[in-house]
């Protein structure tokens, strides 16, 4: 009988039922054992392995970290900055409280942390708001100035000030160099006491109040100032107090910059980085000004910001245009991050206000437009288009703020914090962490390379030689392997650094002083390997061939123990992190401010750090500690699955 065909339909039923369900009974029962290659079957051990598989997985992460991450986090190796040392992680710096935002008059920040004053006369302070290891925290916030209808408020380096409604002066934060009423500390000049007494001022002769680096100033109606805290973050501090007349202050780190009701700019009689124009020391600036007038001043940490004005042009101006002709900012002082790089405005446009933090400006103009110039290290500089037709500009040291017409706020942009806090430099860790891993591993990468190149040539042509050779390459390997592997390198890395070499020259010659020191057991390793590989009886089938003898001992046997090499560079990969790590953590490794997770750590070595900036050792040893556990775990898995001798499933 002839057989009928099946049809097309029927059959691709029958592929899918199969794919689905599995082969039939009969079949599976006849079916004939899977042949794959010996690297597939290892391949296919390795990822039934789960700890081994989530290990690389997380290698991946640490080298797209370390070796992707630098490109997007960048890291100046020079940079510090005094107002953000010791900062906790988190992102709350910009995080200005509900109650607050609605109903701003001020909002004022020196440091790390920022206060607000309502309408309605109540404080508020936020962001990093633990002073160090002082235990203070300015977030408590005294009864008394919770109680009382609060008019004037600022916030300075390390303390804050708020005046009420009755003239009583507040003050809370670190106050052991005098920066605000009640302490017993007398500096150099006069006591606060005797600046303030009692602690009080006539209110209604209260212009404003001001807050610098362990300063305070209280500016008057009348053209007065009383100026207290510590005179030597405040240099002219009695200068400015004998003025009278002035109008308007503002603080850089150093001094305390004034302008007089007659519009003329003063720093108490200082001469020198405030007599110059835009840092060009040919200028006088009292020339330059002129019958001009300074119209408002603004101030970062080591510059001033001159907004200058002719009367006359100004009072005959009918349109924008002239009044943008009689009008111009110029800058004096030490220009450190391109403070006067004024931005370029429209014929008919001129700025209305601007504001000075740390180390940026930023301006508001008539038409509505926000400009930013200076260091834009913290994104002080990143202004939202939100921000654009404001009704009022704040500028503090990293953040800045626009209000609409109704106190609210508008836009807020600049610094909100850090992911893993900032070391005793002010400086980023995670930028730190991120640049300071392709170091460390950088390191280790090369030492191992540089150790298996020599541990390969020195284990094959030992173990395929034998005689004399072996005998004489294992003497050699042997007095490397004598040599006290920590004290030497500590010995040579201190000798490194007292050489006039460059860093990176440095730093290439420790990968090297790692590698040379750390080759002599995979050596021998090898050698063991080769000594049994050679009496096999592909090396007499080619030696009969006439096969070179350096090419059976580097072609033909060393690909045999390739197995052995690949586990042993897996290990010794974690091992010349860890040893570097070590240099560093001496000292006689990578130097600050080059970041290596080495350093970073040793940077922490103190039990102050310890026991209050947990964030400066915590994250690099967290990184470490998981990038050499993930690698030994890789290295045992890869060990385990390419012996066929190993119990798969212990």
């Amino acid at each position: 009988m002839k057989q009928k065909k099946s049809g097309v339909f029927s059959t691709l039923f029958r592929w899918g039922k199969r794919g689905v369900m599995g082969p039939a009974k009969e079949v599976d029962a006849m079916a004939v054992e899977e042949i794959v290659s010996p690297g597939r079957q290892i391949l296919r051990d390795f990822k039934s392995r789960k700890l081994a598989m989530f290990c690389v997985f997380v290698m991946i992460f640490m080298f797209a970290l370390a070796f992707i991450g630098p490109l997007f986090v960048p890291l100046d190796l020079n940079y510090t900055e005094t107002r953000q040392q010791n900062v906790a992680p988190g992102f709350d710096m910009l995080n200005v409280p509900k109650a607050l935002a609605n109903d701003v008059k001020t909002i004022s920040s020196y440091a790390s942390f920022s206060l607000g004053l309502s309408n309605s006369g109540d404080v508020y302070v936020w962001g990093n708001t633990s002073l160090g290891t002082t235990g203070i925290d300015v977030a408590d916030i005294p009864q008394a100035v919770q109680d009382a209808n609060i008019l004037f408020a600022a916030a300075g380096y390390d303390h804050c000030i708020a005046i009420d409604d009755q003239g009583n002066v507040y003050g809370w934060g670190d106050n052991k160099l005098g920066q605000y009423p009640g302490s017993a500390y007398t500096d150099r000049d006069a006591p606060v006491a005797e600046i303030l007494p009692d602690a009080k001022v006539d209110i209604d002769n209260v212009k404003d109040v001001k807050c610098g680096y362990q300063s305070t100033a209280i500016l008057f109606k009348d053209g007065t100032a009383k100026v207290f805290g510590n005179s030597n973050t405040c240099l002219n501090m009695r200068a400015i107090m004998a003025l009278d007349n002035i109008a308007d202050v503002s603080y850089t780190n150093a001094y305390l910059l004034a302008v007089t009701t007659e519009g003329k700019f003063t720093a108490g009689n200082l001469k020198g980085l405030y007599d110059t124009v835009n840092g060009d020391p040919n200028l006088s600036l009292a020339r330059y000004v002129g019958q001009r007038k300074v119209e408002a001043i603004a101030a970062t940490s080591g510059t001033a910001c001159l907004m200058l004005v002719d009367p006359e042009a100004d009072a005959a101006a009918t349109n924008d245009t002239e009044r943008a002709a009689a009008r111009e900012v110029i800058f004096t002082g030490s220009f450190n991050y391109g403070e006067k790089n004024l931005p370029a405005l429209a014929a008919d446009e001129y700025f209305i206000q601007i504001g000075g933090g740390t180390n940026h400006y930023t301006g508001l103009t008539n038409k509505g437009n926000v400009y930013g110039w200076g260091s834009n290290h913290l994104k002080q500089l990143n202004i939202p288009g939100s921000a654009k037709n404001g009704d009022k500009l704040i500028v503090t040291s990293f953040q800045n703020y626009m209000l609409k017409e109704d106190s609210s706020i508008q836009a807020k942009w600049g610094l909100s914090g850090y992911l893993f806090g900032t070391d005793g430099h002010g400086a980023d860790v995670f930028a730190r962490c991120v640049h300071g891993g392709k170091m460390t591993m950088t390191v280790g990468a090369v030492a191992v390379i540089v150790s298996s190149i020599i541990a390969i040539i020195v284990g094959c042509i030992s173990g395929y030689a034998g005689g004399k050779v072996d005998l004489l390459l294992m003497r050699v390997t042997e007095v490397f392997g004598s040599i006290p592997f920590l004290p030497f390198a500590l010995i040579l890395s201190c000798v490194l650094q007292r050489s006039p070499l460059t860093e990176n020259t440095k730093i290439f010659i420790i990968m090297l002083i790692l590698g040379a020191l750390s080759w002599t057991s995979l050596a021998k390793l090898i050698r063991a390997q080769i000594l049994a590989e050679r009496e096999k009886e592909f090396v007499t089938a080619a030696k009969a061939m006439g096969v070179r003898e350096s090419r059976i001992a580097f072609k033909h046997i060393l690909p045999n123990v390739f197995s052995v090499i690949l586990v042993d560079l897996s290990l010794n990969f974690a091992t010349c992190m860890l040893t570097e790590s070590s240099l560093s953590y001496l000292g006689f490794g990578v130097q600050y401010p080059r970041p290596t997770w080495g350093n970073m750590l040793n940077g922490a070595n103190n039990s102050t750090v310890i026991r209050n900036f947990w964030w400066q050792w915590f994250f690099p040893a967290l990184l470490l500690a998981v990038c050499t556990i993930s690698i030994n775990l890789i290295g045992d898995t890869i060990r385990d699955v390419m012996d066929p001798k190993s119990d798969r499933d212990k």
